[in-house]
């Protein structure tokens, strides 16, 4: 197996934050890690004088010339082999003569001119990561890209196990600066003898010759500097007290991204008013959530109907008819100055364009979205979208600039009848959009029935979690003091619920209500109840809500590459460890890795593990050392990185079961009370 990490950065570009190139620290780094291969990949560079002095220092690892191409919307990552590096160099200058000159993203069509044959390259563009190569760009380069650049463990398993992803890729992506100190858990490992360039492309092409781990597969990665691999499924660490196991915990957290880690003790609020509290800030997080989502259709219509004014509307129109009478009584006055056509001219509609920048948007989402690309190619090609898209844009163009020439001839025709107006007497007539009036009492007839629906009680959703469940309704206010309470403000609201069954009425009683904002008014139409239930129905004890607490957290870990819990039986019982916690994290497991740190059997033996970690703490001369000693739950000794070995039994009993003699006297005492 060799070891690979092919994008490392020793150049500070405008897409980096500022570093300083250290090669000391890409020697140590390369050297402590064991790393065989490496790529140095700059973002839109290629410093041929730099790589080779970096080739000079890293005489037994192999380097590869390459750049990180912004691409099509992503990154990619372009490689070569290093006996063709002159010609890599002459060719990635021009990438960067593009980007120095455009500073946009290289075309596929560029691309190809600068790198006519594909097939004598490296091409690992950013898959499970982001900025990505959009999916339909990745398909126009296969078979030339066979590999992709994921950003954890739990991508990486994905992959391997989608049957349509590319060959998944862990690799640093660090920036070599002065004094870094990194682990080398982000590399991969391939199934080579040599790390010839052919070599690296052919096994970057087989998902069978990749893997995180170099003894153990892809069901296993490199988690620690220390030689500690974990299980992509489910981790049990064990030790003594002060062993290492929260030591170790730490340790992971600081290594790895988007990390749900859920400290010892964390949930256990002793204080019950300070635990309510904290509950009830759960709650109010949850129903913050769920009103925006249920209420976010609704919240754009009181937005729009907020700018209307029924009263300000009549009020137009009288004056419109009150100036067309006045108008008509005094015709025969008219002179030269109001008979010119443009003294009674009505200006030009405004040109809404709101439908059509719709479109716009709506087909650009279907140009860009790769998740599912193909559904919609099934139906509508990309060349017709592209198409589309081009053609409603060409459409909004002709109609922006109508809308300008008519705004032109508009202020023109003001102008010129404001100063007609100075020199007659006739009277003149107030113009007024008539369509817009009607338009907007259609509104708000319709936004009154869609307020009225909204306040009918109603299940929004109920979702059940291990023994919960989390229940949100809907429904009208009872009263103004509800109203008070959602605000969070000390504001009177008796005046406006008074018209609360009028719709519009309660709108614009809300307008005059004083330090109310504006974007708040679609909270006060309907109430929503979000609560916590136990498995009875009823709303949850103070042990309930700790309990609740830790399985949303477990839950939300679905959010993250990686799961961390210390010792969960330092706050929960062990019957509701075993029927709740154990099934939540054994699902978890199957997803993303998760490890879990315990001195319980009901969590460290009845759980099952996929592997398991057991620390003990070592005094040397004038420190201690944390040691650790790995296998799976059968392994009938967990052995040490360096080889040392102890018995598997040994651990689970003193660790588990305190002790073997303990252990069985316990199950004659519960043998005795069974008979």
């Amino acid at each position: 197996m060799k070891r690979i990490d092919l994008h490392i950065h020793t150049i500070s570009t405008g897409q980096d934050s500022d570093f300083e190139f250290c090669l000391n620290s890409l020697v140590t780094y390369v050297n402590d890690s064991g790393i065989d291969a490496i790529a140095i990949t700059n973002h839109n560079v290629f410093d041929i004088d730099q790589f080779q002095e970096i080739v000079t220092s890293l005489q037994s690892t192999k380097v590869f010339p390459g750049i990180e191409v912004d691409f099509a919307g992503g990154h990619l990552l372009v490689i070569a082999d290093d006996s063709e590096v002159l010609d890599f160099a002459n060719r990635a200058k021009q990438i960067t003569e593009q980007w120095n000159n455009q500073k946009i993203p290289i075309t596929l069509q560029d691309f190809r001119v600068v790198f006519p044959d594909l097939s004598r390259l490296l091409l690992i563009p950013h898959y499970r990561k982001r900025p990505e190569v959009p999916d339909h760009v990745i398909g126009e380069l296969k078979p030339d890209i066979t590999a992709g650049e994921v950003t954890s463990p739990r991508k990486f398993k994905h992959c391997i196990n989608d049957q349509s992803a590319l060959v998944p890729v862990i690799f640093s992506d660090c920036r070599m600066s002065k004094g870094l100190t990194m682990s080398a858990s982000r590399t991969t490992y391939i199934d080579a003898q040599e790390t010839t360039f052919a070599a690296v492309r052919m096994c970057l092409a087989d998902k069978s010759k990749v893997s995180l781990s170099a003894d153990r597969g892809h069901d296993f990665f490199d988690a620690l500097p220390n030689g500690l691999k974990l299980s992509n499924g489910l981790n049990v660490v064990i030790g003594e007290r002060s062993s290492g196991k929260t030591y170790t915990l730490d340790l992971l957290s600081e290594n790895f991204d988007s990390i749900k880690y859920v400290k010892q003790f964390a949930l256990l609020e002793r204080d019950p008013e300070r635990d309510a509290k904290q509950f009830e800030e759960l709650l109010t997080r949850g129903h913050s959530l769920v009103t925006q989502e249920y209420l976010s259709e609704f919240r754009d219509v009181v937005d729009d109907i907020t700018g209307v004014s029924i009263e300000a509307d009549e009020k137009l129109v009288q004056k419109f008819l009150q100036s067309v009478k006045q108008y008509a009584s005094e015709v025969e006055r008219k002179d030269s100055f109001s008979n010119t056509r443009l003294y009674d001219e009505a200006p030009y509609p405004e040109v809404r364009l709101d439908g059509l920048k719709g479109l716009i948007a709506s087909t650009k989402t279907l140009i860009e979205t790769t998740e599912y690309r193909a559904i919609i190619e099934e139906f509508i090609p990309f060349q017709q979208l592209t198409g589309l898209i081009v053609r409603l844009m060409n459409e909004y163009a002709v109609q922006k600039e109508v809308a300008l020439k008519q705004i032109w001839v508009n202020d023109l025709v003001e102008s010129i009848q404001r100063s007609l107006k100075l020199h007659t007497a006739t009277p003149e007539i107030n113009h007024v959009d008539l369509y817009q009036i009607a338009f907007n009492r259609s509104k708000v007839q319709k936004f009154s029935r869609i307020a009225n629906d909204l306040r009918e009680e109603t299940k929004i959703t109920e979702k059940h979690l291990q023994g919960f469940t989390i229940v949100a309704k809907i429904r009208p206010y009872a009263g103004a003091g509800e109203l008070k309470t959602v605000s969070g403000k000390k504001i009177a609201f008796s005046n406006a619920f008074q018209s609360y069954l009028e719709p519009y009425s309660f709108l614009k009683e809300l307008k005059t209500i004083e330090g109310l904002e504006p974007t708040d008014y679609y909270k006060f139409f309907a109430k929503v109840e979000y609560n916590v239930l136990n498995r009875y129905g009823f709303e949850v004890s103070g042990g309930e809500r700790s309990e609740f607490r830790l399985l949303q957290q477990i839950a939300d870990a679905q959010n993250y590459d990686m799961l961390l819990i210390d010792e969960p039986e330092s706050s929960f019982d062990n019957g509701f460890l075993r029927d709740e916690v154990n099934k939540l994290i054994k699902d978890i497991s199957t997803s993303i890795p998760v490890v879990v740190v315990t001195h319980n059997n009901t969590v460290g033996a009845s759980i099952k593990p996929n592997y398991v970690i057991y620390t003990k703490r070592e005094p040397l001369q004038n420190d201690v050392e944390y040691r650790f000693y790995c296998g799976t739950p059968s392994d009938k000794e967990l052995v040490s990185p360096d080889g040392r070995t102890i018995k598997n039994f040994d651990v689970l009993m003193n660790c588990l079961e305190a002790g073997e003699t303990t252990y069985t006297d316990r199950g004659h005492t519960y043998e005795i009370l069974k008979d």
